[in-house]
């Protein structure tokens, strides 16, 4: 009786988890807040939306400026790794001294 009422559980989980995806209306688009919220209002005081200095819509350029994001903090976390954390030999030392 207990497995029954497991599979019906995961079995209705599992049915109201994927009914969104497999729906009609999941094919509707969502738009973000800079539609919904920032145009609205960028409008109604008289500033229509623009094209983007810097359009990272296309092709792989938001993709490289996270890539190069990381790269850049990984770099400044490594040379400065010792100063945040200390060392272990650092940490040895200061807890003999007490």
């Amino acid at each position: 009786m207990k497995r029954f009422i497991m599979l019906c559980l995961i079995a209705a989980s599992c049915f109201f988890l994927m009914a969104p995806v497999l729906s009609p209306a999941a094919e509707k688009s969502w738009d973000g807040v800079d539609v919904l919220v920032v145009e609205k209002y960028a409008e109604a005081a008289g500033r229509p939306a623009r094209e983007p200095y810097i359009n990272t819509d296309q092709g792989d350029l938001l993709l490289f400026v996270f890539a190069m994001a990381g790269v850049i903090g990984g770099f400044t976390m490594g040379y400065y790794w010792r100063d945040l954390f200390g060392s272990k030999a650092s940490a040895v030392s200061c807890l003999s001294k007490k």
